[in-house]
């Protein structure tokens, strides 16, 4: 239900009360130009609304929220539970003024360990878990996952080759040669004896350490006695491996097996929440977030709506230590209980290991926070220098860089980097793969102009007011006159005339530090060599250099690795390997007559036609 007044303010609220009883609900607070200014939730709608119905007694926040609704929705639930959950989903999704919001969410990587195929592979893993697969995780970074992956294959000699790859080798390769896989591919493992290999990783994985040690030991002292001195050499070696992981976990807590540390520091108008992972009674690293907070926010509402939106999409451990108690703990308890399918503890620890690793978060977060205030202070410094320097009404608070990489036009592909105020903003990155068939190969130009087409009609599809935040005040581009002279050009059959624009070209013997600023209009000019915003327009131009190369090599290297059968429909892991054994090759797969791919164990009439009309038709 909802209302619309002309007038903003308490009486809109009172009226709006009128029409609500004492159900479990969640509530929006929109202003006159019906944007999304809160979302809340309550056991009682009428009751907790009715708070709203006045000005006095309120923060200075919630004061400003109250003058500036203009009408309010309402969505009513069977429990309060279900309110909760559905305010977070909405909070995640519509990202509103006045509520603490967790503007950095990111996914974790776990490790992999693929199961359905007879010798699995270990490897890193972002994105939704599968039943076909054991995971364990998360951990705070792709860096801890490489340097335990890195361990456990020197340990457990586990392959890390994809299925493709696995099928097709003839000899072993080089990881099996600096002992790091004891290539079951080409047969020189059992099934078995890979499978326990296996089972002990996954049993290393979950904590149990000591007894990998015991029956590696073991068998090195069983292999030194019969005199197999270069297998009790190689156990020796994995021993040594196995000490070294357990050693660069850092604190590893005895008594919890298994949580997640969250701790809260906040200064000046601004929050940072450190975050442990605890697994197996190994630290699997930490990570830090900085939630968009108002000065008047307590603790208590900061840690509560992180727990919210930080576990939407995500798994929470059984046990979850808070630096901070909430309100409606209990409440927060069983939605996440609810969410994981076994039950969930949130406990704010008073003493003891527990109340030792609280601590910790909490002395990282306020450090974190501390180097955060001081970057953001000559971040700002340098954004004013940038609109100094290239004449801007204001510090920009957006810079989109534009970058293109191709080799002779071939895997051409497109990249946007941005920066703020809060510096490089990763998450606002984005790839365009070149898809126009009628591009000329290498043509810079027309790259960019599809590019910038894609970006900014989306933009004017989906924000042509200008209120998300997502239009750029300054846009950097690679290249001199020309190039700024064409995406002038583009701009303006786009409609879109009025964002500041800049063009970076390498200046006299294209050497860095004496590169000339173009702008449309007016001469070309350059900065002093000393000059800090030099610098940082420098950093910005490799930023996105790096960025469209990284994509670029990435997109090289899929197509490089692609097999065609992955592009059959039906066609899956063991039905291509049953393929690629009877006939030895993709490429032998695709020539077959259909009467030969009929005879394939495991491939039905039906399939085989499918596969072969999907090679015929392609030529």
């Amino acid at each position: 239900m909802s209302e619309t007044v002309k007038d903003t303010g308490p009486e809109v609220i009172k009226r709006f009360l009128r029409t609500l009883d004492g159900s479990p609900g969640v509530y929006r607070m929109l202003d006159a130009e019906n944007r999304i200014l809160y979302v809340g939730k309550a056991r009682n709608l009428k009751n907790r609304v009715a708070n709203y119905a006045r000005l006095q007694g309120h923060s200075g926040r919630i004061r400003r929220m109250i003058s500036e609704t203009a009408s309010m929705m309402v969505l009513t639930t069977n429990t309060e539970l279900e309110a909760l959950l559905l305010e977070q989903n909405l909070i995640k999704q519509l990202k509103p003024r006045y509520n603490v919001l967790l503007r950095d969410d990111k996914s974790f990587p776990n490790i992999e360990v693929t199961t359905a195929h007879e010798f699995p592979m270990i490897r890193k893993h972002r994105g939704r878990r599968t039943k076909e697969s054991q995971f364990f995780g998360p951990f705070a970074s792709a860096g801890a996952v490489n340097r335990v992956l890195n361990q456990l294959q020197r340990v457990f000699l586990l392959r890390n080759c994809s299925d493709s790859d696995f099928e097709t080798r003839t000899r072993p390769c080089l990881n099996y040669q600096i002992k790091r896989c004891s290539a079951p591919c080409v047969g020189l493992i059992g099934a078995d004896d890979y499978a326990s290999s296996v089972r002990d990783a996954e049993r290393f994985l979950r904590g149990e350490t000591t007894s990998i040690q015991e029956k590696l030991a073991a068998e090195m002292n069983a292999a030194s006695a019969e005199m197999e001195f270069e297998r009790a050499a190689a156990l020796r070696d994995r021993i040594k491996a196995l000490t070294n992981v357990q050693s660069v976990q850092g604190v590893n807590p005895q008594g919890v097996p298994e949580a997640d540390v969250i701790g809260l520091h906040m200064e000046g108008g601004q929050a940072c929440i450190q975050v442990f992972f605890i697994r197996a009674n190994q630290n699997w690293g930490n990570s830090d977030f900085y939630p968009r907070i108002s000065e008047d926010n307590t603790p208590s509402e900061v840690v509560a709506a992180f727990l919210g939106q930080f576990y939407e999409g995500k798994e929470p451990p059984r046990l979850i230590l808070l630096s901070d108690g909430i309100e409606e703990g209990d409440l927060m308890a069983e939605a996440l209980s609810d969410r994981a399918g076994r039950k969930v503890q949130l406990l704010v620890p008073q003493r003891g290991e527990k109340h030792e690793l609280v601590q910790g978060a909490i002395r990282n977060a306020r450090e974190s926070l501390g180097r955060k205030m001081s970057e953001s202070a000559t971040q700002a410094r340098l954004l004013e220098g940038m609109a100094a320097a290239f004449d801007l009404a204001a510090p920009p608070r957006r810079i989109e860089v534009y970058d293109n990489s191709h080799i002779q036009g071939a895997y051409a592909v497109g990249a946007m980097i941005v920066s703020g105020p809060d510096g490089l903003e990763k998450s606002q990155y984005r790839k365009f793969n070149i898809k126009d068939a009628e591009l000329t190969p290498g043509d810079d130009f027309a790259m960019m102009k599809e590019v910038l087409s894609r970006r900014f009609k989306r933009l004017l599809k989906e924000d042509p007011e200008r209120r998300s935040g997502m239009w750029p005040d300054l846009l950097l581009i690679d290249g001199g006159a020309g190039q700024v002279s064409a995406v002038r050009e583009i701009m303006r059959d786009l409609g879109v005339e009025d964002v500041p624009m800049v063009g970076v070209a390498k200046g006299i013997d294209r050497d860095q530090g004496k590169e000339e600023f173009h702008r449309t209009g007016r001469r070309p000019f350059a900065l002093q060599r000393n000059d800090p915003v030099l610098y940082f327009v420098q950093r910005l131009r490799d930023e996105a250099h790096r960025f469209a190369i990284g994509t670029h090599r990435a997109k090289r290297a899929k197509a490089f690795t692609a097999n065609p059968l992955d592009e059959v429909t039906g066609v899956g892991p063991g039905r291509k390997r049953a393929l690629l054994a009877h006939f030895g090759s993709a490429k032998a797969v695709s020539r077959a007559a259909l009467a030969d791919l009929k005879a394939v164990d495991g491939i039905s009439d039906a399939l085989a036609e499918a596969i072969h009309h999907h090679f015929h038709e392609r030529g």
